[in-house]
Protein backbone atom coordinates (compact mmCIF):
# COMPACT_ATOMS: atom_id res chain seq x y z
CA UNK A 1 0.00 0.00 0.00
CA UNK A 2 1.25 3.80 -0.65
CA UNK A 3 1.19 5.95 1.92
CA UNK A 4 2.55 9.86 2.38
CA UNK A 5 3.10 11.89 5.60
CA UNK A 6 2.66 15.61 5.39
CA UNK A 7 2.80 17.76 7.81
CA UNK A 8 -0.26 20.55 8.69
CA UNK A 9 1.08 24.02 9.35
CA UNK A 10 -1.03 26.74 11.79
CA UNK A 11 -1.98 29.71 10.74
CA UNK A 12 -1.89 33.32 12.09
CA UNK A 13 -3.01 36.61 11.12
CA UNK A 14 -0.80 39.48 11.26
CA UNK A 15 -3.71 41.47 10.22
CA UNK A 16 -6.99 41.18 9.64
CA UNK A 17 -9.28 43.91 8.08
CA UNK A 18 -13.01 43.08 7.06
CA UNK A 19 -13.70 45.77 4.30
CA UNK A 20 -16.96 45.01 4.27
CA UNK A 21 -19.94 42.32 2.65
CA UNK A 22 -20.26 41.84 -0.74
CA UNK A 23 -23.28 41.04 -2.95
CA UNK A 24 -23.03 37.33 -2.66
CA UNK A 25 -22.89 37.26 1.09
CA UNK A 26 -19.42 37.07 2.21
CA UNK A 27 -17.34 39.84 3.11
CA UNK A 28 -14.45 41.55 1.78
CA UNK A 29 -11.31 40.57 3.62
CA UNK A 30 -7.64 42.08 4.05
CA UNK A 31 -5.17 39.99 5.85
CA UNK A 32 -1.72 39.28 6.10
CA UNK A 33 -1.09 35.87 7.27
CA UNK A 34 1.76 33.71 8.14
CA UNK A 35 2.45 29.71 9.16
CA UNK A 36 4.36 28.79 12.34
CA UNK A 37 5.95 25.34 13.26
CA UNK A 38 2.74 24.21 15.19
CA UNK A 39 1.60 21.37 13.23
CA UNK A 40 -0.95 18.38 12.53
CA UNK A 41 0.33 15.38 10.99
CA UNK A 42 -1.80 13.67 7.78
CA UNK A 43 -1.08 10.62 6.72
CA UNK A 44 -2.57 9.11 3.76
CA UNK A 45 -2.29 5.74 2.63
CA UNK A 46 -4.06 4.24 -0.59
CA UNK A 47 -4.86 0.57 0.00
CA UNK A 48 -7.34 -1.52 -2.14
CA UNK A 49 -11.27 -1.58 -2.26
CA UNK A 50 -12.98 1.95 -2.47
CA UNK A 51 -14.16 4.58 -0.14
CA UNK A 52 -12.70 7.14 2.22
CA UNK A 53 -11.83 6.34 6.02
CA UNK A 54 -11.00 9.36 8.15
CA UNK A 55 -9.19 8.73 11.97
CA UNK A 56 -8.11 11.26 14.34
CA UNK A 57 -7.02 11.58 17.89
CA UNK A 58 -9.90 13.72 18.62
CA UNK A 59 -12.62 11.67 19.29
CA UNK A 60 -14.96 14.10 18.60
CA UNK A 61 -14.29 15.28 15.55
CA UNK A 62 -16.48 14.62 12.36
CA UNK A 63 -15.00 11.72 10.29
CA UNK A 64 -17.45 12.07 7.34
CA UNK A 65 -17.70 14.87 4.62
CA UNK A 66 -18.11 17.49 6.73
CA UNK A 67 -14.38 17.25 7.82
CA UNK A 68 -12.67 19.36 5.29
CA UNK A 69 -9.85 16.65 5.01
CA UNK A 70 -12.38 14.23 3.68
CA UNK A 71 -14.08 16.72 1.65
CA UNK A 72 -10.53 18.22 0.35
CA UNK A 73 -10.03 14.46 -1.51
CA UNK A 74 -13.50 14.76 -2.37
CA UNK A 75 -13.07 17.45 -4.31
CA UNK A 76 -9.91 16.66 -5.92
CA UNK A 77 -11.42 13.22 -7.20
CA UNK A 78 -14.35 15.87 -9.21
CA UNK A 79 -11.86 18.35 -10.12
CA UNK A 80 -9.04 16.15 -11.97
CA UNK A 81 -11.21 12.60 -12.33
CA UNK A 82 -8.47 10.99 -10.64
CA UNK A 83 -9.08 7.25 -9.24
CA UNK A 84 -7.73 5.75 -6.46
CA UNK A 85 -8.76 2.73 -4.26
CA UNK A 86 -9.45 3.03 -1.00
CA UNK A 87 -8.01 6.12 0.80
CA UNK A 88 -7.60 6.00 4.43
CA UNK A 89 -6.41 9.27 6.33
CA UNK A 90 -4.99 9.58 9.42
CA UNK A 91 -4.85 13.14 11.46
CA UNK A 92 -2.53 13.85 14.37
CA UNK A 93 -4.33 16.76 15.61
CA UNK A 94 -2.10 19.51 17.34
CA UNK A 95 -3.44 22.39 16.52
CA UNK A 96 -6.34 23.48 18.64
CA UNK A 97 -9.63 22.84 17.45
CA UNK A 98 -11.89 26.30 16.55
CA UNK A 99 -8.87 28.62 17.73
CA UNK A 100 -8.71 30.86 14.40
CA UNK A 101 -5.54 29.13 13.33
CA UNK A 102 -6.95 27.38 10.12
CA UNK A 103 -6.51 23.76 11.24
CA UNK A 104 -9.02 22.05 9.53
CA UNK A 105 -8.57 24.31 6.52
CA UNK A 106 -4.55 23.09 6.80
CA UNK A 107 -4.98 19.39 6.95
CA UNK A 108 -7.58 19.90 4.02
CA UNK A 109 -4.46 21.38 2.14
CA UNK A 110 -2.29 18.48 3.51
CA UNK A 111 -4.88 15.88 1.65
CA UNK A 112 -4.85 18.07 -1.70
CA UNK A 113 -0.88 18.40 -1.69
CA UNK A 114 -0.51 14.45 -0.16
CA UNK A 115 -2.56 13.13 -3.02
CA UNK A 116 -1.21 15.22 -5.49
CA UNK A 117 2.16 12.99 -4.80
CA UNK A 118 0.68 9.94 -4.08
CA UNK A 119 -1.22 9.58 -7.11
CA UNK A 120 1.76 11.60 -9.41
CA UNK A 121 -1.11 14.13 -10.81
CA UNK A 122 2.25 17.05 -11.32
CA UNK A 123 -0.66 19.58 -10.19
CA UNK A 124 1.07 22.74 -9.55
CA UNK A 125 1.13 24.82 -5.77
CA UNK A 126 -1.29 27.15 -7.77
CA UNK A 127 -3.79 24.58 -8.92
CA UNK A 128 -3.92 22.86 -6.12
CA UNK A 129 -5.10 26.42 -4.28
CA UNK A 130 -7.52 26.69 -7.18
CA UNK A 131 -8.94 22.83 -6.17
CA UNK A 132 -8.94 24.71 -2.71
CA UNK A 133 -11.13 27.41 -3.17
CA UNK A 134 -13.98 24.94 -3.53
CA UNK A 135 -13.39 23.66 -0.21
CA UNK A 136 -12.82 26.49 1.88
CA UNK A 137 -11.48 30.04 1.86
CA UNK A 138 -8.74 29.39 4.06
CA UNK A 139 -7.10 26.56 2.46
CA UNK A 140 -5.77 28.10 -0.91
CA UNK A 141 -3.67 30.03 1.40
CA UNK A 142 -2.60 26.79 3.66
CA UNK A 143 -1.84 24.63 0.57
CA UNK A 144 0.90 27.58 -0.49
CA UNK A 145 1.85 28.90 3.22
CA UNK A 146 4.28 30.59 4.13
CA UNK A 147 3.70 34.85 4.37
CA UNK A 148 0.97 36.44 2.06
CA UNK A 149 -1.84 39.29 1.64
CA UNK A 150 -5.12 37.39 1.22
CA UNK A 151 -8.10 39.45 -0.27
CA UNK A 152 -11.40 38.32 -1.53
CA UNK A 153 -13.44 35.96 0.76
CA UNK A 154 -9.26 34.93 2.02
CA UNK A 155 -9.21 32.63 -1.11
CA UNK A 156 -6.74 34.98 -3.16
CA UNK A 157 -2.93 35.16 -1.88
CA UNK A 158 -0.19 37.22 -2.88
CA UNK A 159 2.73 36.09 -1.42
CA UNK A 160 4.86 38.68 0.95
CA UNK A 161 8.56 38.31 2.43
CA UNK A 162 8.20 35.99 5.20
CA UNK A 163 8.03 36.64 8.75
CA UNK A 164 11.92 37.61 10.34
CA UNK A 165 12.37 34.63 12.33
CA UNK A 166 10.69 34.94 15.73
CA UNK A 167 9.55 32.24 18.81
CA UNK A 168 5.79 32.67 19.00
CA UNK A 169 2.84 31.47 22.23
CA UNK A 170 -0.43 30.67 21.32
CA UNK A 171 -2.55 30.59 24.39
CA UNK A 172 -6.50 29.70 23.65
CA UNK A 173 -8.61 30.55 26.26
CA UNK A 174 -11.27 28.29 27.47
CA UNK A 175 -14.08 29.86 25.74
CA UNK A 176 -15.72 29.54 22.33
CA UNK A 177 -16.43 32.41 19.46
CA UNK A 178 -19.04 32.24 17.16
CA UNK A 179 -17.25 33.81 13.52
CA UNK A 180 -21.35 33.68 12.32
CA UNK A 181 -21.86 36.30 15.45
CA UNK A 182 -18.62 38.04 15.35
CA UNK A 183 -19.75 38.80 11.45
CA UNK A 184 -22.98 39.99 12.33
CA UNK A 185 -21.47 42.59 15.08
CA UNK A 186 -19.16 43.48 12.71
CA UNK A 187 -21.93 44.59 9.90
CA UNK A 188 -23.83 46.66 12.41
CA UNK A 189 -21.01 48.67 13.79
CA UNK A 190 -19.11 51.63 11.78
CA UNK A 191 -15.59 50.97 13.20
CA UNK A 192 -13.41 53.44 12.80
CA UNK A 193 -9.93 51.40 13.95
CA UNK A 194 -8.39 49.32 11.02
CA UNK A 195 -5.04 47.69 10.97
CA UNK A 196 -2.03 49.40 9.02
CA UNK A 197 -1.78 46.86 6.27
CA UNK A 198 0.58 49.09 4.45
CA UNK A 199 2.84 49.72 7.69
CA UNK A 200 2.80 45.94 8.12
CA UNK A 201 3.88 45.14 4.35
CA UNK A 202 6.81 47.87 4.42
CA UNK A 203 7.93 46.01 7.50
CA UNK A 204 8.14 42.65 6.25
CA UNK A 205 9.63 43.97 3.44
CA UNK A 206 12.55 45.19 5.42
CA UNK A 207 12.64 42.71 7.55
CA UNK A 208 12.01 44.62 10.83
CA UNK A 209 10.10 42.30 13.76
CA UNK A 210 9.43 44.94 15.74
CA UNK A 211 7.89 46.96 13.26
CA UNK A 212 5.90 44.05 11.99
CA UNK A 213 4.83 43.39 16.00
CA UNK A 214 3.95 46.78 16.28
CA UNK A 215 1.41 46.66 13.98
CA UNK A 216 -0.27 43.35 14.75
CA UNK A 217 -4.57 44.02 14.80
CA UNK A 218 -7.55 42.02 14.56
CA UNK A 219 -10.92 44.13 13.51
CA UNK A 220 -12.45 40.94 15.15
CA UNK A 221 -11.03 41.80 18.82
CA UNK A 222 -13.39 44.78 18.70
CA UNK A 223 -16.40 43.03 18.33
CA UNK A 224 -16.02 40.39 21.11
CA UNK A 225 -18.69 40.39 23.76
CA UNK A 226 -17.21 43.01 26.89
CA UNK A 227 -16.13 39.75 28.75
CA UNK A 228 -14.47 38.02 26.26
CA UNK A 229 -12.41 41.11 24.79
CA UNK A 230 -11.44 41.28 28.28
CA UNK A 231 -10.32 38.21 28.69
CA UNK A 232 -8.34 38.36 25.50
CA UNK A 233 -7.21 42.00 26.53
CA UNK A 234 -6.00 39.86 29.24
CA UNK A 235 -3.26 37.05 27.88
CA UNK A 236 -2.00 40.12 25.68
CA UNK A 237 -0.87 41.65 28.28
CA UNK A 238 0.02 38.80 29.96
CA UNK A 239 2.22 37.99 26.70
CA UNK A 240 3.46 42.15 26.66
CA UNK A 241 4.46 41.47 30.07
CA UNK A 242 6.52 38.54 29.71
CA UNK A 243 8.70 39.84 26.90
CA UNK A 244 6.76 39.78 23.82
CA UNK A 245 7.40 42.54 20.99
CA UNK A 246 3.29 42.37 19.84
CA UNK A 247 0.52 39.85 20.63
CA UNK A 248 -2.89 39.92 19.14
CA UNK A 249 -5.79 37.59 18.34
CA UNK A 250 -5.56 35.24 15.19
CA UNK A 251 -8.57 35.01 13.04
CA UNK A 252 -12.16 34.96 14.62
CA UNK A 253 -10.44 33.87 17.86
CA UNK A 254 -9.93 33.35 20.36
CA UNK A 255 -6.01 32.23 20.24
CA UNK A 256 -4.00 34.64 21.26
CA UNK A 257 -0.51 35.03 20.40
CA UNK A 258 2.82 36.48 21.03
CA UNK A 259 6.11 37.19 19.32
CA UNK A 260 9.46 37.19 21.04
CA UNK A 261 12.92 37.81 20.11
CA UNK A 262 14.56 35.58 22.20
CA UNK A 263 13.52 31.80 22.77
CA UNK A 264 14.04 32.04 26.47
CA UNK A 265 11.49 34.94 27.10
CA UNK A 266 8.76 32.96 24.82
CA UNK A 267 9.78 29.78 27.15
CA UNK A 268 9.40 32.10 30.44
CA UNK A 269 5.84 33.20 28.87
CA UNK A 270 5.03 29.37 27.62
CA UNK A 271 5.40 28.25 31.48
CA UNK A 272 3.87 31.24 32.80
CA UNK A 273 0.54 30.98 30.61
CA UNK A 274 -0.12 27.21 30.84
CA UNK A 275 -1.97 27.77 33.66
CA UNK A 276 -4.30 30.01 32.73
CA UNK A 277 -5.50 28.51 29.24
CA UNK A 278 -6.35 24.77 28.67
CA UNK A 279 -3.96 25.40 25.45
CA UNK A 280 -0.82 27.12 25.14
CA UNK A 281 2.11 26.24 22.65
CA UNK A 282 5.17 27.53 22.19
CA UNK A 283 6.48 27.62 18.55
CA UNK A 284 8.39 29.43 15.85
CA UNK A 285 7.79 31.04 12.51
CA UNK A 286 7.94 29.54 9.22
Amino acid sequence: MASVTVEAPAKLNLTLDVLGKREDGYHEMKMVMTSVSLADTVTLTLGPGEGITLETNLGFLPVDSRNLAVAAALRLREATGAEWGSLSIHIDKRIPVCAGTAGGSSDAAAVLRGLNRLLGLGLSPAELAGIGKGVGSDVPYCVLGGTVLATGRGEEVTPLPGLPACYVVLAKPGFPVSTPELFAQLDGRRLRCHPDTAGMLSALEGGDLQGVARRLFNMFEEVLLPRRREQVEELKQALLDAGALGASMTGTGPTVFGLFREEERAAAAWEALKGRCPDVFLCRSL
